[in-house]
């Protein structure tokens, strides 16, 4: 009797056994299915990345828009040390708070995640210096002008990936996407001072978007789930980020 029973409870642990497996099979080749149907769902957008490339991004991929990280932490950077902090309608607290952006984006399904690696060159004893190499009196005037090269090319690289971002929300647009909605890394540069701070309107409204920085958008966690580097401090040219939401 012992020993039928045993032999019961080892057919029907054997069972149990199989079915598990059986289960556990189906749910892993669900997954893949899933997974494989999600990249042709991305791929869709392939133009667009492949655009973002020609118009000098040094990567780009498409992503799920709940891949975006947003942060509230990020906002508070731009609250605390930021010099832009409040002087353009770009940054806050004239844009989407962190709460806000988080409802924006989970109406979007993807978004295009873009690097754009700068021209401007400094090593890592330059760095030390940039940010004060104007006023410093310390400050050679040869690293001064060292400085002031950095930061020019740096502003002209910044405006060409903000042209980008805007000709490839303006292409998905005309590909039928009509709520695509871009954003750069910084602050505005397109004035010299925004008088929209004063006024509430801006005057570069087809060109001036919104910083990523400014909504809590986290580049580095971002840019991991979208398997794009980021290393900081830059070793020699520093590196821009920039977002293409679309539905």
């Amino acid at each position: 009797m012992f020993r039928d029973d045993l032999g019961f409870d080892i057919l029907l642990l054997c069972l149990f056994a199989c079915n598990v497996y059986m289960v556990g099979g189906y749910l892993e080749l669900k997954r893949l299915v899933d997974a494989l149907s999600a990249q042709d769902e991305r791929s869709k957008f392939d133009f667009l990345r492949k655009r973002a490339l020609e118009l000098g991004a040094s990567d780009a991929k498409v992503i799920f828009a709940s891949d975006v990280v947003i942060e509230d932490r990020v906002v508070l950077k731009c609250k605390v040390g930021c010099n832009n902090y409040g002087k353009t309608l770009m940054c806050p607290p004239h844009t989407p708070t962190a709460e806000e952006f988080r409802k924006i984006v989970s109406e979007y399904r993807y978004a295009l995640f873009m690097k754009f690696t700068s021209r401007a060159e400094a090593d890592l004893e330059l760095q030390k210096v940039l940010s004060k190499a104007a006023t410093d009196p310390t400050v050679s005037v040869a690293v001064k002008e060292k400085a002031a090269k950095f930061w020019a090319q740096w502003k002209e690289d910044k405006d060409q990936m903000l042209r980008a971002v805007v000709a490839l929300e303006r292409e998905a647009m005309r590909a039928g996407y009509s709520l695509a909605v871009g954003f750069v890394s910084g602050a505005c540069q397109l004035c010299e001072k925004c008088s929209g701070v004063e006024t509430g309107l801006c005057v570069h409204q087809e060109l001036a978007r919104i910083s990523e920085d400014a909504v809590g958008v986290n580049v580095k966690k971002t840019a991991a789930k979208a398997n794009i580097s980021v290393i900081f401090p830059f070793p020699k040219n520093p590196e821009s980020f920039a977002l293409l939401l679309i539905d």
